[in-house]
């Protein structure tokens, strides 16, 4: 082959893979929007120079995917997570912008493999008033709280459904303040988010977390099957970016800036 038509066939070869999202962004979705949970720091929590956005390493992460997209997307404050996941199954938000997968939300949205970060889910209980625990079992017979809508893993939440007393409440700051009040006796969180809003509550010295986790689970960005936007050509380029990200070291390094972001911003309350 001539020198010529290698380099038409490379050309064309690189012209067939970017049509696609070209061809997805003309039709008014290079514009996208996302939300999640609004008490998730250091991955996500409202802006408090501007309440409407969400802020934080999940944010980062999905921006930056969408710069290298040719896309925009906003990362917007709908509600409670309860509310957040109700905006993104509807349609009316494009994607969650970090997700555990579970069967029933497969139902609802499409999620974009690899996962970009993994969260452990642990026991919060009031400081000194642990009790024996070393897996799922040791909870039983005690009241627990948990977020609405929220999930731990498939295995822990099908476990949870079937032999655990949970309550869930729309914040967890409610969660926490009822632990507290000794209205229940464990929280089931994320442990840094729960480690974050502790500190914002002042009530850091009150709780503790017992060990082993419940989970460790993988975050991921959730596209609505009813977003006109979610079509083969924009999950096939999130995937692919996706990919290149979590083989490097900016995931994790949004994480800890956000940290340290997060934790300025209280200390300069």
């Amino acid at each position: 082959m001539s020198g010529r038509c290698l380099g038409l066939s490379v050309w064309l070869s690189c012209l067939l893979a970017v049509v696609p999202l070209r061809g997805f962004a003309a039709d008014n979705c290079q514009h996208l929007t996302a939300t999640g949970n609004p008490e998730y720091p250091p991955y996500l929590w409202r802006d408090p120079h501007n309440p409407a956005q969400l802020i934080g390493a999940n944010a980062d992460l999905l921006k930056q995917v969408a710069k290298d997209l040719g896309l925009v997307v906003d990362v917007m404050y709908v509600g409670p997570w309860s509310r957040a996941q109700e905006e993104v199954s509807s349609g009316r938000i494009d994607m969650l912008a970090g997700y555990f997968r579970t069967q029933a939300r497969e139902l609802l949205t499409d999620f974009i493999s690899p996962p970009f970060l993994f969260n452990s889910s642990v026991v919060w209980v009031r400081k000194g008033e642990g009790f024996a625990y070393s897996d799922w079992s040791d909870l039983k017979g005690r009241r627990g709280g948990t977020l609405v809508n929220n999930s731990h893993g498939q295995a822990f939440d099908d476990y949870a459904r079937a032999q655990l007393d949970l309550e869930a409440v729309p914040s967890v700051t409610q969660a926490f303040q009822k632990l507290l009040l000794k209205r229940s006796d464990y929280v089931i969180f994320e442990q840094y988010p729960g480690m974050a809003l502790a500190r914002a509550l002042g009530k850091e010295k009150e709780l503790e977390v017992l060990e082993p986790p419940v989970s460790s689970e993988g975050l991921y960005l959730a596209l609505s099957h009813k977003s006109g936007c979610n079509q083969p050509a924009l999950r096939e380029a999130l995937a692919r970016k996706m990919r290149e990200l979590v083989a490097g070291p900016l995931p994790e390094q949004l994480v800890a800036e956000n940290l340290e972001r997060w934790q300025r911003q209280q200390a300069g309350k």
